[in-house]
């Protein structure tokens, strides 16, 4: 169990294993002849977890010869040694997450480095993708093992970093994998301190103009909502050009977040209507909060806009989204937009 939550490392970050150590040479030159189980020979590793798998609990900074002597004492492979040999020789071995992973018994060490780098074997992997709500990451966590209470008692004690007023935005979006026994408080702040360190990196800060910590986190949130990747320095521009003009933003993905609805490319003009400070049809200005949790290329976008006068854009067909300072040329393109949508240009492939 892991106790200090400045060791709790996600997954996609690199471990170092430690190989160096009194005799390892020697160590090394044994392996070749250590006792292994027989490999599958070209068949398939089975990436489906059963209950005769076994819980193999690697803390971070855990070493190579920390996880072979687990291994053998698990039952998973034949030798430690056999394990550790593997290990030495391929690099990948770095890369295997802090966690519980299920492994299968009886493996050749081969196979077994195989099943702790697969992260489908992770127990509590939890996944936060670009752009989730903090909701839907609180249900992640859920799935991860999580109780309800747990998520609720965290954030009943959790301290908002300075300049912050809303959790929202703060749950960074990657692939985090916990030990067993990390609380859902250390969870939680081990995201939101990844998300400081992202926007640090981004360049966010208490000195970006006219801008607060929490607006541009909000402006961040608005672009991962409303562009794809490649558009997402243009709707920061449009963002910034809209508030300076004093015109409301008309963001279809603010309303949409308060609406909690997903998928949705369509607005009514009825939603256009709804009375909530999230509707930036009605209200001017910012709204009160993230509407999201932005990725590292929003953070990047929300302080470098690109140069544009731009102050309207539309997406009139999948990847193909236009920006102008022209309400006219706007208004063709989006009897251009209606076309598509009515013939089905829009709905999901899946």
């Amino acid at each position: 169990m892991i106790r200090d939550r400045k060791a709790i490392l996600r997954v996609g970050l690199a471990l170092s294993f430690v190989f160096l150590f009194t005799g390892g040479v020697h160590e090394l030159r044994k392996t070749s002849a250590a006792p292994d189980f027989s490999c599958t020979d070209g068949a398939p590793i089975s990436k489906e977890i059963s209950d005769k798998d076994v819980a193999i609990e690697i803390a971070a900074g855990a070493t190579g010869s920390d996880i072979a002597a687990q291994l053998f004492e698990k039952g998973v492979v034949k030798s430690a040694r056999a394990f550790f040999g593997v290990a030495v020789g391929d690099a990948r071995a770095g890369k295997i997450a802090p966690g519980s992973h299920m492994i299968s018994p009886q493996l050749c060490a081969k196979d077994a480095l195989e099943q702790l780098l697969d992260n489908k074997r992770i127990a509590g992997l939890i996944n936060i993708v670009e752009g989730e709500w903090n909701s839907e990451v609180f249900q992640d966590m859920v799935k991860a093992g999580y109780s309800q209470r747990d998520i609720k008692e965290a954030l009943a004690q959790l301290k908002l970093p300075a300049g912050f007023k809303s959790l929202e935005g703060l749950l960074f979006p990657a692939q985090y994998s916990f030990a067993k026994g990390t609380s859902a408080a250390d969870a939680i702040t081990t995201m939101v301190e990844r998300a400081q360190d992202e926007m640090k990196s981004a360049g966010i800060s208490e000195s970006n103009g006219k801008f607060s910590v929490q607006e541009i986190l909000i402006i961040a949130s608005i672009i991962q909502a409303e562009g794809g990747l490649q558009d997402f320095t243009k709707v920061s521009r449009v963002i910034r050009n809209r508030l300076e003009k004093g015109m409301p933003l008309q963001m279809d993905s603010t309303v949409h977040f308060a609406q909690k609805l997903r998928g949705n490319i369509f607005l009514s003009t009825k939603s256009t209507l709804l009375n909530s400070p999230y509707n930036t049809y009605r209200k001017y200005g910012l709204p009160p909060g993230p509407i999201g949790n932005p990725g590292r290329q929003a953070l990047q976008a929300a302080v470098n806009p690109e140069p544009g006068d731009w102050i309207y854009f539309i997406t009139v067909a999948p990847n193909d989204t236009r920006f102008t300072s022209s309400f006219e040329e706007f208004g063709v393109w989006k009897v251009e937009y209606k076309k598509n949508l009515r013939a089905g240009l829009f709905e999901s492939k899946e």
